[in-house]
């Protein structure tokens, strides 16, 4: 396989991990595996929190995939998308836990109008500090400021609302 498409394939791996990692945030992490996932919005107490698992977890795949794809003489482009899974990871770690949530200290003040608009959604996605109502599950894609806010503000007003009782 030439490096090139490599290249692409693992360029297509990060791009569909995006899509990946909104349904593993929307469903499964504010879902059943909401026990580890609820360390996240919540105020840390030391260097490391449960849902730090979900790295080690996701990182698995990526080991396997890489090495089934260099040493075990499986297709080379498993290795790519081994990579690519890694570099969603790098992304997400650089951006998630250094410039967002800033877990390592630092003085980075979002400039581009992108960067703006992800540090935002993901304040708002924290704006609700259980697993229901919360909006924004992406990392790299977020929807315009303006109509998280207003789906949070339907989401809480849903979950305030008197459940209707049925009557027999």
């Amino acid at each position: 396989m030439s490096v090139a498409t490599g290249l692409l394939l693992a360029l297509a791996t990060v791009l569909f991990m995006e899509a990946f990692a909104y349904v593993m945030h929307r469903w499964v992490m504010h879902g059943f595996l909401w026990s580890l996932h609820k360390s996240h919005h919540e105020p840390r107490t030391g260097t490391f929190e449960k849902n730090d698992w979900f790295g080690v977890i996701f990182a698995l795949p990526s080991i396997a995939l890489i090495a089934m794809g260099t040493q075990l003489g499986f297709w080379p482009g498993l290795a790519w998308i081994g990579l690519g899974i890694a570099l969603y990871g790098l992304i997400y770690f650089v951006f998630h836990d250094l410039m967002v949530h800033q877990r390592l200290p630092n003085r980075y003040v979002p400039k581009s109008r992108w960067m703006k608009r992800i540090v935002q959604a993901h304040k708002i996605h924290h704006a609700a500090s259980s697993k229901h109502g919360t909006v924004s599950f992406g990392f790299l894609y977020a929807p315009p400021v303006r109509d998280l806010k207003a789906q949070l503000a339907r989401n809480q007003a849903q979950l305030r609302a008197p459940r209707n009782s049925v009557r027999s």
